[in-house]
């Protein structure tokens, strides 16, 4: 590309930058945010990070650029190399966010590792816990977790009990299948615990495959009818991965699915997490779409999107982050969020 080419293009993102800050058209300003969990690894690996113009600067810096607002930082109990993703590797990633005038979800895997639709497994320190025992631990851990953010000057705007929970969590005495009153126990433990702490944070149960109504339904009404409750309905949604279907209707089923979500339980919903290729053609459009349906939710209750480590490339075998590999700059999917 000439220089003028280019020149117009800084001055294009520039005038998008500032648009994205101006008052919008929309009824309610719209949380925007990241996972950046393995940021901290990334970087004491070796890993630069570049913006739009080439200039090495920080992620945080870069995300704000795009008209990010918010961070997503999950906790596991003991991780196994000791450190990454442990409490304190997430006070670090809290710090740097609160300098950065960004608010922080904290999500709780209560897991060594990675808590998802098919891996709940309970810390090893855990395992031989009675079910009572289990549910005074979720509660004191989370609590105590709570409190050590606190005071180190952090204050979660969300907080996530359990990750990716489709089966409940905890497993084999918190799968839902087996005993959804198990499991919901053991989210108001953690629930429980999180408003002591922070009464005005608003907890977050989360799901997978968003365009799955079935086993939103399935799991919601499993933990209303076991006296459990949250604040807001979080969603994953990885639109180009959803079998059967086109990331079109994979985007129509979620929204459909969180209007759903309204009208039976009557919170707030969000995209807690999604990603794309970041070589894919159609990434903006797509992220772009799912900003759009998450703005047209029912009675204003869809209250915002996080994407999910954006700025890995080149790492652990993750392809749906918007980090190009070669130029070490982001994709064209984080200039969605300047829509």
């Amino acid at each position: 590309m000439n220089n003028n080419g280019e020149t117009m293009n800084k001055t294009l993102k520039i005038l998008a930058i500032f648009s994205s800050l101006a008052t919008s058209g929309y009824s309610h300003a719209l949380i925007k945010g990241a996972d950046i969990s393995w940021i901290t690894q990334m970087e004491d690996s070796g890993y630069e990070f570049y913006n739009d113009w080439g200039y090495r600067q920080d992620v945080l810096s870069i995300l704000r650029d795009h008209g990010m607002n918010a961070v997503r930082l999950r906790v596991w109990v003991n991780p196994r190399d000791g450190y990454y993703n442990s409490l304190q590797d997430v006070i670090t990633k809290a710090k740097w966010a609160k300098a950065a005038n960004m608010d922080v979800m904290i999500d709780f895997h209560y897991s060594d590792t990675w808590a998802d639709p098919g891996n709940q497994w309970k810390p090893a320190a855990w395992a031989q816990l009675s079910f009572d025992d289990l549910m005074a631990r979720v509660w004191s851990y989370t609590r105590d977790s709570l409190n050590t953010l606190k005071a180190a000057g952090i204050t979660p705007k969300w907080i996530q009990v359990g990750n990716e929970t489709n089966n409940g969590m905890l497993w084999n005495d918190g799968m839902a299948s087996s005993n959804m009153r198990n499991y919901a126990w053991l989210f108001n433990s953690g629930r429980n615990a999180a408003k002591e702490v922070f009464p005005n944070a608003k907890v977050i149960v989360h799901l997978a495959n968003c365009h799955d109504n079935a086993n939103f339904r399935w799991i919601l009404d499993g933990l209303q009818a076991n006296s459990a409750w949250w604040d807001v309905i979080g969603a994953s949604s990885y639109p180009k991965n959803a079998t059967g279907m086109s990331w079109q209707e994979a985007n129509r089923r979620c929204l459909n699915n969180l209007n759903d979500m309204v009208k039976r339980y009557g919170t707030e919903v969000m995209i807690t997490e999604i990603g794309v290729p970041w070589d894919d053609p159609e990434s903006k459009t797509i992220v772009a779409d799912m900003i759009h349906k998450v703005r047209q939710v029912n009675q204003n209750k869809g209250i915002g999107i996080f994407y999910w480590e954006p700025q890995a490339y080149n790492w652990q075998g993750y392809t749906l982050g918007a980090w190009n590999p070669d130029t070490r700059r982001p994709t064209q999917a984080l200039d969605a969020f300047l829509e």
